[in-house]
C-alpha cells in the first residue's frame, strides 16, 4: 500500500510510521464527499464514526456497509484487499486507523491470544466487527479529532493517542470506564459535553455565553469548564477559536472568499480584528497566507 492520499475530500492523512495511518475525515461541505484509497489485505482498519454517519461500499458498489453515529467497524480480510471507498455525508466527522498486521501484532506480541484475529487457527479467516463506541473511548477519539498540537509533537502525540485507543478498544474488562474520571465514566454527561460543542460549533460566529450555553446543555458552569477540558484538551472558547482559524484556512484556500468576507462568516465584525486573530494563530496575516499558496 502506497502511504498517498488518493481521496476526493477533506481529509488528514498522518503516516505514524511505516504501515501505521491515521485517517482524519470531516466534512464540513454541504455534499456529500468520497475518500478513495488503495488499503492492501496485510492491513487491519479500524474506523470511528464520531458524528454523523457514513457508508463503506465494496465490489464496485455490491456490497455496503452503513456506520452511524457513535458505532467503529473493524475490518480485517487475508484473502483479498479491502480498498477504502467511503461516502462522508455532510457534517460527518471519521477517524481511521490503519495497521499493517506485523505492526498490530508488534502492540500486541504477549496479549495475542485475547484478540481474536491474532490466534493461529484464524490466520486465514476474515474478521468483521460493528460495535457502539463506549464514552471511554469516545472521550479519545475527540481528543485526537480536535488536537491542536502541531511540529514535531503532534505525531508523538497521535501515536500516543493512537496505543491508548487499541488498548481501550480490547480490554477485556466488563468495565473499561471503571478507572476514568467519574464525571467522564457517565455516558450522559459526556453526551452534554458533546452537545455543547456542537453548539458552539454550529453558531460560531455568534457563540452563546458560558453561562448561556450551561443552561442549554443542562450543566454546571462549573461542569461544563471542566467537562469540555477534559474532553477535548482546552477551554470552550480557546477549542472554537482554534476551530474558527481553520475555518478560515480552509475558506481562503477555496479562493471563493476575501479576507473582509472571512472574516464576517466566522463571527469577526471588523478586518483588523480577524487578521490580528489569523496572524495569532498562524504567524502570518491572511493576505500573506493566500499568498504563499501561489
Amino acid at each position: 500500500m502506497e502511504d498517498k492520499n488518493t481521496a476526493l475530500g477533506p481529509w488528514e492523512e498522518i503516516v505514524l510510521e511505516p504501515g501505521f495511518i491515521l485517517l482524519k475525515i470531516s466534512n464540513e461541505s454541504t455534499e456529500n464527499q468520497t475518500v478513495l484509497r488503495h488499503v492492501d489485505k496485510t492491513y487491519v482498519q479500524f474506523h470511528f464514526c464520531l458524528k454523523g454517519q457514513a457508508q463503506w461500499v465494496f465490489n464496485q458498489g455490491n456490497y455496503t456497509l452503513n456506520a452511524q453515529e457513535e458505532q467503529s467497524i473493524l475490518l480485517y480480510n487475508t484473502q483479498q484487499d479491502l480498498p477504502l471507498h467511503i461516502v462522508v455525508p455532510p457534517g460527518t466527522w471519521l477517524l481511521s486507523v490503519l495497521l499493517q498486521l506485523r505492526q498490530f501484532h508488534a502492540l500486541f506480541s504477549s496479549e495475542a491470544q485475547q484478540i481474536p484475529f491474532l490466534r493461529p487457527e484464524n490466520k486465514d479467516q476474515k474478521h468483521y466487527a460493528q460495535e457502539p463506541i463506549p464514552p471511554s473511548i469516545a472521550v479519545l477519539l475527540s481528543q485526537m479529532m480536535s488536537s491542536s498540537i502541531t511540529g514535531p509533537m503532534k505525531s508523538l502525540y497521535l501515536k500516543a493517542k493512537v496505543y491508548e485507543l487499541m488498548a481501550l478498544y480490547f480490554n477485556p474488562s466488563e468495565d473499561p470506564d471503571s478507572a476514568q474520571c467519574p464525571f467522564l465514566a457517565d455516558e450522559d454527561n459526556v453526551r452534554k459535553i458533546r452537545k455543547a460543542k456542537e453548539i458552539v460549533l454550529s453558531r460560531m460566529a455568534e457563540p452563546p455565553g458560558l453561562q448561556e450555553l450551561a443552561d442549554e446543555i443542562g450543566l454546571s458552569l462549573k461542569k461544563l469548564k471542566e467537562g469540555f477540558k477534559q474532553i477535548y484538551g482546552d477551554t470552550v472558547y480557546g477549542f472554537l477559536f482554534d476551530y474558527k482559524m481553520e475555518v478560515a484556512r480552509k475558506m481562503l484556500n477555496s479562493g471563493v472568499h476575501n479576507v473582509n468576507e472571512v472574516g464576517l462568516k466566522i463571527g469577526y465584525s471588523t478586518a483588523s480584528h480577524f487578521i490580528s486573530a489569523f496572524k495569532k494563530k498562524y504567524g502570518t496575516t491572511p493576505k500573506k497566507y493566500l499568498q504563499s499558496l501561489g
